[in-house]
């Protein structure tokens, strides 16, 4: 009989620790929103110690998220654990998970401790946290470069304080599939209350095993596996979420196991996730790239006309994504275009809908042919700029240049509620608007990326911008999108504007109430 795999996703808290991924609130609930139509096991929301922010958006979630238990990490200390408890108290079903080092050269060199002494924080740290909850999970960070006969005597003593789960993670991506799967089956054997748990493996990608590790672990025992959306995360990235549940569906000949994920709903989640932490997935990646059901090679094409399992092992469908071109035109109505949204996998609200139809309109009159790709953008852009305040708005902006004219940009932008303008030369026409946007918004920031990428094909494709700007030790990312990239790049920097105003009042705010 199929046992079930559980998924714990890590998105919100692993996955932020990509550098340059950070969340707000507001994001953050809206990824676990998606999460939750996912239908994960655990959302491990955040680390609530780690910053007041950190604890509120895990708090958040908890008290808006039903069906997937809510999780918040801590270190195996009181203050640690008090904050992840005081963040998920609210959740339907709340998870403290905890964790302490166990390898020789993480207690030499990081935590400076003996074996005995990790030993006695563990069981401590599982004790305290049963007294909140008997859903505690305890990972011993740097398992699969550590002793096997220490991790187990820990493991052993953790199940005995009352922990649920026992997770053995490879947190630097040292291990190989054979090695790893004999570690777990190891465990399953030499811990003699492992039937009172759940063994859990949390893999990262160093050597880009990560995926091929939890399904070794898989084989040999392990019931849980964390992971996360488009595999992002620290360094090289986590365990990828698609790729273990799709690998476990199409595989049922070899994997007698199952999830409980709506795969239905992976496309729309890895396109959120990527706009919102600013981490475009690779064209080649699995399973949710953009080559991943593309086909160029006359050959395959011709197969592929005939019978799609040709050399396609799965459908586009089964992970959300639609084949076919987007047949709306500038003609179209408002209900046309919520019936492809609603066949696309969102549910707008009326203002919503409102808002994308009019940015809709405006793209059809300048664009002959509109995909599915680019109607996922339009949706995706709304729910990003309604994510922090609009308190810089862009109204209009006319450039001029060419190869006899100094570039010069005149920007009218909506700035608190007033309209002003400026003119600016620059080296180019984008150089010229973000010299303007930057005077009239009297910022001073630095722009450390800036990144250019088309939606789809063709001359008249949809730009997508990427920056980055960092001012006063924030650092965030801004996304626009338009047909022109010029017009496409303002928008990214007053969307990066907007978030670096937000996150120095949000900050403000709090420094006025502590």
């Amino acid at each position: 009989m199929a046992k079930k795999i559980i998924i714990f996703d890590t998105t919100l808290r692993d996955g932020e620790q990509s550098p340059g991924a950070s969340l707000n609130s507001k994001e953050k609930v809206q990824i676990a929103r998606h999460l939750q139509m996912l239908q994960v096991d655990v959302i491990e929301a955040g680390f609530p110690y780690a910053s007041p922010g950190d604890l509120e958006a895990v708090r958040t979630i908890a008290r808006e998220i039903r069906g997937p238990q809510i999780a918040a990490l801590a270190r195996a200390k009181k203050e640690d654990l008090d904050a992840a408890w005081e963040a998920v108290k609210e959740a339907e079903n709340p998870r403290i998970h905890t964790f302490i080092s166990t390898s020789d050269i993480h207690l030499k060199y990081q935590i400076r401790k003996s074996r005995e002494q990790v030993l006695e924080e563990a069981v401590a740290a599982v004790q305290y946290a049963c007294r909140f909850t008997s859903n505690v999970e305890f990972s011993a960070m740097d398992a699969s470069r550590s002793d096997l006969d220490y991790v187990a005597k820990v493991f052993t003593a953790v199940i005995d304080a009352g922990a649920k789960t026992v997770n053995f993670p490879d947190t630097v991506g040292y291990a190989v599939p054979q090695e790893f799967g004999a570690k777990i089956k190891y465990l399953t054997e030499h811990v003699p209350n492992i039937h009172r748990a759940i063994i859990s493996v949390h893999c990262h990608d160093d050597l880009g095993l990560a995926v091929a590790n939890s399904l070794a672990a898989i084989l040999n025992g392990a019931l849980q596996v964390e992971c996360t959306i488009n595999g992002i995360g620290e360094r090289a990235g986590n365990t990828s979420m698609e790729e273990v549940v799709m690998a476990l569906a199409t595989r049922k000949d070899f994997f007698d196991y199952y999830t409980d994920i709506v795969t239905e709903h992976i496309y729309p989640t890895s396109r959120l996730v990527s706009k919102l932490t600013g981490m475009i997935v690779q064209p080649n990646k699995a399973i949710v790239g953009a080559n991943a059901f593309a086909h160029e090679s006359g050959i395959h094409q011709d197969a592929v006309l005939k019978e799609a399992s040709t050399f396609e092992i799965m459908t586009p469908q089964s992970i959300g994504i639609k084949e076919s071109s987007l047949p709306l035109g500038k003609l179209s109505g408002r209900h046309a275009l919520r019936d492809k949204l609603k066949r696309l996998g969102y549910t707008l609200t009326e203002d919503d809908l409102n808002q994308v139809f009019a940015r809709f309109k405006d793209l059809a009159d300048r664009k002959k042919h509109i995909f599915d790709e680019d109607l996922e953008s339009l949706v995706e852009m709304e729910v990003l700029r309604r994510s922090v305040p609009e308190y810089y708005k862009l109204v209009e902006m006319v450039v001029l240049t060419g190869t006899m004219a100094k570039p010069t940009a005149t920007v009218k932008l909506e700035i608190d509620g007033k309209v002003e303008r400026y003119s600016s030369f620059g080296d180019g026409p984008i150089d010229a608007t973000f010299k303007a946007i930057t005077h009239l918004t009297k910022s001073e920031c630095r722009l450390l990326k800036f990144s250019v990428s088309s939606i789809t094909g063709g001359t008249d494709a949809l730009g997508e911008i990427t920056v980055k700007l960092e001012e006063d030790g924030h650092i965030v990312t801004g996304r626009g999108v338009d047909p022109d990239i010029v017009t496409a790049s303002a928008r990214a920097f007053l969307n990066g504007l907007n978030r670096l105003r937000y996150v120095q009042e949000a900050g403000m705010a709090q420094a006025a109430t502590s």
